[in-house]
């Protein structure tokens, strides 16, 4: 749903073309920042400590060092050094918000499949707690928090996964929360009205990939994220998009787009 009401057009080249759209440097930093935050929440409460991370994320680089994907972007020597110091601040700051070893974690990871607003869904929850007003759904962003405005479309994320908990579990999680690993948190209580509003947006987008695969219809949404897409010389709106913030300095040096397209 998220990819849709980013790009439509990206949404089709992803699932109905069956194109590959390996994961930038900022996913695969995302996932080594989540697979050692798993880790430590693995670890008994007690353990649960700044110097154990450090452990876990030695640990754990291999697995994304030698990801074919994170071996395709080319990262030289200090740029591979920039990218794990930028995943260590990362997973520090967890520490700024909480304390771990004071986390009563049900599960980490956890799929859930079930049915919500008579849509099939399916996600994985970064984590799920026990507190003393309920469960807990707590989400990991290694990226910059939203912006204001953008605060109600984040949040439909960890609301989703909350109906979703409740559709499976038959426990309504008391409240779900973003931790932005750079600089903060956005929280939410669930509440009836919340669900209801985070749930109709998430079948209306549903209803909007039927029409599209029906009529085969997928509109680009350009934006400085074409940049960043795949997919982009495949795509005449991203092309010029690109091309037009290329020419008047608006797209960043190490935009993927520029290489595809010879920029």
């Amino acid at each position: 749903a998220g990819l849709f009401n980013q790009c439509q057009r990206r949404w089709r080249f992803r699932y109905v073309e069956k194109r590959s759209d390996p994961p930038g440097e900022a996913a695969l930093l995302g996932t080594f920042v989540h697979r050692v935050l798993e880790l430590l929440c693995a670890e008994p409460a007690g353990g649960r400590t700044t110097d154990r991370a450090r452990e876990l994320a030695a640990t754990a680089w291999p697995e994304t060092r030698d990801d074919g994907n994170f071996i395709a972007l080319a990262l030289d020597d200090d740029a591979q050094r920039q990218f794990r110091w930028r995943g260590w601040t990362a997973i520090e700051n967890l520490w700024e918000f909480e304390d771990p070893a004071q986390v009563e974690v049900e599960a980490t990871e956890a799929k859930v499949s079930a049915t919500v607003g008579g849509v099939p869904f399916f996600g994985i929850i970064d984590r799920l707690d026990n507190t003393a007003d309920g469960l807990v759904v707590t989400d990991y962003k290694t990226g910059k928090a939203p912006r204001p405005g953008d605060v109600p479309e984040k949040l439909d994320q960890v609301l989703l996964y909350a109906a979703a908990v409740e559709d499976h579990r038959g426990e309504r999680p008391s409240r779900g929360r973003l931790y932005f690993l750079g600089n903060s948190v956005v929280e939410t209580p669930v509440t009836e009205d919340g669900l209801e509003a985070a749930v109709g947006r998430f079948v209306e987008t549903w209803d909007g990939v039927g029409k599209a695969c029906s009529s085969d219809q997928f509109e680009a949404r350009v934006g400085p994220l074409c940049g960043w897409c795949a997919h982009v010389a495949d795509c005449e709106e991203g092309t010029t998009e690109v091309q037009v913030r290329v020419a008047r300095g608006r797209m960043r040096a190490d935009a993927p787009a520029r290489t595809l397209l010879g920029l």
